[in-house]
Order: structure tokens, then sequence, then C-alpha cells
């Protein structure tokens, strides 16, 4: 039905007089019925219009298309809806992007440590403040320190330390160091022979802020160079020293003999007295030569099996017989070496003698330990003998003087016998090191290469 009509018969019905009633009620009635007919209407044409608007919104995809479209609301709606789109769009793919580059720097930071960590070479990263922020395993067993991350390198390397001297200069200047050489101090142990190379951390051309130090262990190549170092040196003086010792030798008989006609002939007297301090002199000095051509006089070396354990038995007897007061034993395990049985003999009866000598003013009684160990190495296998005392211990002074020819710490020494045994480790292809006990007295510690058919070690008791 339509409106209109509605609304007009609906008027025509309350204008019509109605018998019976007042004129002023009727006209208040019909003024009651057009405003309610008015409101209906209103009423109805809110209703349509929502209805309307509700189909133009379901209608939006299709006019969004038509950039001449009658309905500006609906078609900024649609517009603002496929930005948001593409803004969402972009998000994940932000996201996405975002992900693979961060499992990139993860993977970049796994693949960093683990090369840092697995590479021979120490490395140690310092910050500008002085603070160690990084050090891998290599650092530490070289520098025979555990914890060295988030230290001061000054106080984990040690003030006066040439590595803590070093890594200050490049701090401060910029200097670079490549391949120093440096003589480290661990806390425990022998020092070690380091090779450095220190560069500063730069940000662009800008201030340092850090310094990145690369240290490797040269203690064994530079005790190899030491043992190929002497060995030239030997066989330089053995070829230089030999005839002439051997001459003066032989002029020393000569003044011995004449010295001893002289003694003959004056039986008492001045020049009795005279000839006797000739011979005493001569007899002296012929010790010296005789030693010296020992050491300078190039080995004549057999290769033979020896079988350690009977020589070090020998040896404590030996040297027990010599020095009744004080106690020598033998521990540990000892195998079989190839070389020269009498002169590795005479090596290890000097390294005890001197051990008994030096220990046997001790308060508490003099005591020597010969100890022997093998240990195993990645060329094979190695016997070490250690001899060690309960004495004084040796001078810091004279610590690294000890294997140089003619120097002693003995009144009436001559300061070949350390030189001597030396020579005789070296020449066996082994070394022989020294150094001074924490608990006190002094240790020699013999290394030679064990024979390649050496029997089972023998545990020595």
């Amino acid at each position: 039905m339509d409106f209109t009509n509605d609304i007009t018969t609906i008027v025509a019905a309350l204008t019509t007089p109605q018998p019976g009633v007042g004129e002023n009620l009727w006209t208040i009635a019909i003024g009651a019925g057009i405003a309610l007919m008015a409101l209906v209407g209103g009423i109805i044409f809110l209703i349509r219009r929502v209805f309307r608007s509700t189909r133009e919104a379901q209608e939006a995809p299709i006019l969004a298309t038509t950039p001449g479209t009658e309905n500006p609301s609906a078609f900024m709606t649609a517009s603002m809806q496929g930005v948001i789109q593409k803004l969402r769009e972009q998000e994940k793919e932000l996201e996405r992007l975002h992900k693979l580059e961060r499992e990139r720097a993860e993977l970049t930071e796994r693949l960093s440590e683990e090369v840092t960590r697995n590479m021979p070479a120490g490395l140690l990263v310092v910050n500008a403040t002085g603070i160690i922020s990084s050090a891998n395993p290599a650092a530490e067993q070289t520098l025979v320190i555990r914890g060295l991350g988030f230290r001061r390198y000054s106080e984990a390397l040690g003030e006066k330390s040439e590595l803590t001297k070093l890594v200050g200069q490049c701090l401060t200047t910029g200097r670079i160091f490549r391949r120093e050489e440096v003589t480290h101090m661990p806390p425990i142990g022998e020092p070690r022979h380091l090779g450095v190379t220190i560069s500063p951390i730069r940000k662009g051309e800008g201030k340092i802020t850090g310094a990145i130090c690369l240290l490797s262990d040269l203690t064994q190549l530079a005790a190899l160079q030491q043992q190929v170092q002497l060995k030239d040196n030997l066989a330089a003086l053995g070829e230089l020293s030999a005839g002439i010792a051997h001459e003066f030798k032989n002029a020393l008989a000569t003044i011995s003999g004449y010295a001893q006609m002289i003694q003959a002939e004056a039986a008492v007297g001045e020049v009795a007295d005279c000839a006797g301090k000739i011979l005493e002199q001569t007899h002296s000095i012929t010790h010296v030569v005789t030693e010296f051509l020992k050491y300078a006089r190039p080995l004549e070396i057999s290769n033979e099996d020896v079988q350690l354990g009977s020589t070090i038995e020998r040896v404590v007897a030996e040297v027990t017989e010599a020095n009744p007061r004080v106690r020598l034993r033998h521990e540990g395990q000892f195998g079989c070496v190839a070389g020269d049985e009498g002169l590795l003999r005479q090596a290890l009866l000097n390294l005890a003698r001197n051990a008994a000598e030096a220990c046997a003013e001790s308060p508490n009684g003099g005591r020597v330990i010969l100890r022997g160990e093998l240990d195993g190495a990645e060329s094979g296998v190695s016997q070490r003998i250690t001899i060690f005392d309960n004495g004084p211990g040796i001078a810091p002074g004279a610590l690294r003087k000890l294997f140089r020819p003619f120097f002693t710490t003995k009144a009436n020494g001559t300061g070949l016998g350390l030189a001597v045994v030396q020579k005789i480790v070296v020449q066996h292809g082994g070394q022989v090191q020294a150094h001074n006990r924490p608990e006190g007295g002094a240790a020699f510690i013999i290394t030679l290469p064990a024979s390649r058919g050496a029997a089972e070690a023998v545990e020595s008791k």
C-alpha cells in the first residue's frame, strides 16, 4: 500500500464531522491525529534510509572499482580497506625479512664462536677500558691462566709482564706489533716464550675502541733452536779447542816432569817446596784441561739399548757410598733408551752427586730422589728423569748460567760438570732443565727419547 494514500484516507476520516461531539473537542482530536501521522511518517522515512545505507554498504566492493561512483563515503571506505590490506602484506614481508636476517646473524655469530674456540692460536680481545672482553681456550692454555674473560689485562697478565706493556702501548698509541717475541711468566710453571701480534680496533678512522692480541707458544721451538745452536757451538768449539787443549796438556806434562826432577834432587828446602807447588798447580790445570776435552771433543755415542733401571741403581749406590749422611732413593718408571750406557751413567752420576752435596748440610737431613716417568707424545714415548733434593736451591742469578762452561758456584769447581751433562743429553737427542721447587730445593729434569724397541717399563721402588 502506498504511503501517501494511507495518510489521505486517515486525514479524510478524521476531518469528517461526527454527530454528538462538541466542535472544540473535535478540533483538538484532528490536530493530535495530524501530529501522530507526521511522527509515523518520519519514522518510516528513517527506516527506509537505514535500509538503503545497508544495501549500499553491501554493494561497496563493486562501487569501489568505479571511480565515478555516486557514494563518496563507500568509495573512501573501500580505498582505506585496500590500503590497510597492502600495509598488512608489507608488514608480513618485513617480519619474514627480519626473521631471515636474525637467523643469518645468529649463524654468523655461532660460526665466529666456533672458529675462535677451535683456532690453534690464542686470541685476546681487550676493550678501551682495559677489560678482556673475549679469550679463547688456546689463549688460556698458552698463558696458563684460567678465567681470563672480563678481567683487567694488567691484573691477569701481570703488571710487569712484557705482554702487558705491549697491549698498553697499543691501546694508548694505536701502534701495531707484528711477530714480537716476549717471555711470559705464568703463575704456575716455567717461563714461556710467546710470539705476539697486537693490533688496535678502531671505528672507521676514529678513536681506538680496543685491541686484538694473537698469541703463539714458541717455548718448544725456542728449546729446539737452543739445542741446535748448542750443537753447532759444541762442534765449532770441539774443532777449535781440541788441538789447543792437547798441546796445552803436553806442555803441562813437560812442566810436571821437570818439577818432579827438581823435587827429587832437592828433597828438602825452599826449592823442594816450590817444586811441590808447581806439581800441585800442574795437576789442577791438567784436571781442568781433561774435563774441558771431555766437553769440547766430539762424543762417540754407541747406539745400544740402555736399561735405565739398572743404571739408576748403580748411580744411587755410588752416591750413597760417597755421601752416607744423605738418603737417596729412586721411584717411578724407568724404561729403555737408545744410547751409550757409560755416558748416560756419567751424566746421572754428576747430577745426583751435585744434589747430594747441595743438601748434605740440610737441618732435617739430606734427601735426594730420582724419579722416572714415561710420557706419551705425538712423536712417541719419552723418558723423563727428575732428580730433586731438599737443599737451599739455586740462586736466581745463577739459574740461567748453570750450563755455561766454566761457570760454577763451588769453591773448587771447574764449571764444566753441568756443561758436560748437557752435552751428553743433547747428543742423545734429549734436553736437560733446572728449576727451584716451590717446597724448597732444586730439581733437574732430563728428557730422553725412548728406544723404539724398548721393553715394558719396570716399576722401581
